[in-house]
């Protein structure tokens, strides 16, 4: 007969002005009482998890100092639940991170076979865009005549390519008894789906605290495959990433069925990140791609593809993996696709160094190392790009004005300048353009894109109708006026410097009139409440930023990337066909251009200087298409060469 053991599950919130003293007497007093007890620090609050056998009186923990009050958990998974924690989890493996506003590719051989293949193929996924390094070394067959994996051989072999292409390593442990032996090798382990319900094993990855992927069952339910998480979680680990790899129906067409729809039901449920492996779930290869970018689209925070240089000879699941000309191609939809779905693709190493030696001047140049510089205010669109550019722990400078922003660059107090440059319906930002121009000494090291989506902002309480006034920028206003003539009709709409800035101003007033048009961070970040989303009257809204530094910082910054655009910025004398001349070079070295504008040349009535953005195929010819243009133009600077973002 079995024994119903009943837990108790409660989230202790603690009071704003808890000392630390009091917190640990809270703690003490949970752990004394058979409570596994974890501390939750959110925006707003933190919080204590606790889960145990024991039973308490919620009452004699709400009258301790510091206790705000006491909320029971209702869900049978209890650490994984969203009822416990509110905001999303991020889990680091290594100098990746997996969750939020990003998307992480893993990517690598079913099986390690040997060490030339995993180099090679570890070679051409990082190249591609692959951020973490799989490949099986333990591999559970159905047949026990098939290839089982090398065993440790293949760990290290794993360990060797993901240190020499800057990747974290994941592999799949089959046995509780290779945990120990396997930490050294990995950076995350790796739960398949026929050991999802390996309880005993689930105890002994949870106890090592590492970060662990876990797969969802071949017929697990949603509640089964959250409850396996809450095993490694209640055992020692809060770094766990759910995958669904598809689930075993009726259906034969594909070796599984993927369940798109898990994806946004399971983000309800849990604060854990869950990314989707479309190659396990078609088991066909011309089927991963399309199915990954549906994963994408449903919201997952990643994929984990499998990927062989000579599938046809591969030792296991040959038929489902990429050739790495597919993988490459894949990446770029996936970095188009992303904008869509208010996202961006991960990127490593995103480790800005804390200080970079100038071997010219043999010294070390200290700056302000985490220190990112914006215009606008805190929640702008500039800052959702600083956030999908840079890891979530920089600090964000926000400035007044673009000139301000390059003057934090330039002087040291920011390392990184994120500006916009061009947006798809209002055009070219000019005042970026113009300011590259003044500012030699700052480059263009990258840029980022993001889908402009604006939301109606309002005090929380206010209702629609009750709407008289509308602030935001001229542009925002503008790019919002089909739901404004039919909405809001009767509102009187007033043009504001700065999108956040207007979410702040009706803050401030506090008045239940007014609503203010910006992107849900200005929101989210002044507590302020958004009555409708996606009110712009055309979607394909998006704005282009670049990334700018100081030039002894760029190659921290471009290290990571093939640069494959150029900004160039030049004038040429007022005769006939001078311009022709220099667009005739561009053409004849396949400098491919994909931006020309003139701009007004300060001091100089009626003289222009020309901005051009050219697609680079190989960094050696346009350095000496460089010698030629010098020839051809009377002023020519480089504003910066960059991986480009589309």
């Amino acid at each position: 007969m079995e024994n119903n053991i009943a837990y108790q599950t409660m989230i202790v919130i603690l009071k704003q002005g808890i000392t630390a003293q009091e917190k640990e007497k809270v703690k003490s007093f949970l752990t004394e009482r058979g409570f596994i007890v974890r501390e939750i620090k959110g925006e707003q609050e933190t919080v204590l998890g606790a889960v145990g056998m024991a039973h308490v009186d919620p009452r004699e923990v709400e009258i301790l100092p510091g206790v705000a009050s006491v909320v029971p958990i209702s869900k049978p998974y209890k650490l994984a639940s969203r009822e416990l924690k509110k905001e999303d989890t991020i889990v680091k493996v290594g100098n990746v991170s997996i969750g939020g506003n990003r998307v992480a590719i893993i990517a690598g051989p079913c099986a390690c076979e040997c060490r030339s293949q995993i180099m090679e193929i570890a070679a051409s996924v990082r190249e591609a865009g692959a951020v973490i390094l799989r490949g099986g070394a333990f591999k559970p067959r159905t047949s026990p005549y098939s290839f089982q994996g090398l065993g440790e051989e293949g760990l290290r072999y794993l360990r060797e390519a993901g240190d020499k292409y800057g990747m974290p390593v994941t592999t799949e442990v089959v046995s509780p008894r290779d945990v120990e032996m396997m930490k050294s090798y990995i950076d995350m382990f790796q739960i398949g789906a026929r050991n999802m319900q390996n309880f005993e094993l689930l105890k002994e990855v949870g106890k090592t605290g590492m970060p662990v992927l876990l797969k969802r069952g071949l017929s697990a339910t949603i509640e089964e495959w959250l409850m396996a998480a809450e095993y490694l979680m209640a055992n020692g680990t809060d770094q766990v990433v759910l995958c669904e790899r598809g689930i075993r129906t009726f259906e034969k067409a594909t070796r599984n069925t993927l369940d798109c729809s898990a994806i946004p039901v399971v983000q309800k449920l849990t604060h854990l990140p869950v990314i989707g492996d479309p190659s396990h779930a078609t088991g066909i290869r011309d089927m991963v791609s399309p199915m990954a970018l549906a994963l994408v689209a449903a919201g997952a925070s990643g994929i984990m593809v499998e990927v062989h240089n000579h599938p046809e000879k591969a030792l296991s699941d040959g038929p489902q993996s990429l050739y790495p000309s597919q993988f490459e191609k894949l990446v770029r939809d996936i970095q188009a696709l992303c904008p869509v779905v208010g996202k961006s693709l991960e990127s490593a190493p995103r480790i800005i160094p804390a200080s970079i030696t100038d071997e010219s001047a043999g010294e070390t140049v200290h700056e302000s190392n985490n220190v990112i510089a914006f215009q606008g205010e805190r929640g702008a669109f500039s800052e959702l790009a600083v956030r999908r550019t840079f890891d979530e722990d920089v600090k964000v400078l926000p400035c007044k004005s673009f000139r301000d922003t390059f003057e934090a660059v330039n002087k040291g107090k920011a390392r990184y300048a994120v500006l916009p440059v061009e947006n798809t319906l209002g055009g070219t930002i000019f005042d970026t353009l113009d300011l590259l121009g003044a500012y030699p000494g700052l480059t263009v090291v990258g840029e980022q894109q993001i889908r402009i989506i604006h939301n109606l902002i309002v005090n929380p309480g206010t209702k629609i109708e009750d709407i008289k006034k509308v602030y935001s920028h001229p542009q925002g206003l503008a790019q919002c006026q089909e739901f404004l003539n039919t909405e809001l009709k009767n509102a009187r709409q007033e043009p504001f410097f700065d999108t956040a800035g207007s979410v702040s101003y009706i803050k401030e007033t506090g008045d239940m009139t007014a609503a203010a048009i910006a992107g849900a961070p200005a929101a989210a970040y002044n507590k302020m409440e958004i009555l409708k989303s996606g009110i712009e009257t055309n979607p394909r809204n998006y704005t282009r930023f670049y990334v700018l530094s100081r030039e002894e910082n760029a190659e921290a910054f471009k290290s990571q990337f093939t640069s494959d655009i150029a900004s160039l910025l030049f004038s040429v004398s007022d005769e006939s066909g001078a311009l022709f001349r220099v667009l005739q070079i561009l053409s004849d070295h396949g400098l491919n251009m994909k931006k020309l504008e003139s701009r007004p040349i300060p001091g100089k009535p009626w003289e222009y200087s020309f901005f051009v953005e050219v697609e680079m195929k190989d960094e050696e010819e346009f350095r000496k298409t460089l010698k030629l243009l010098r020839e051809k133009t009377v002023s020519l600077r480089v504003l910066g060469t960059f991986k480009g973002a589309h």
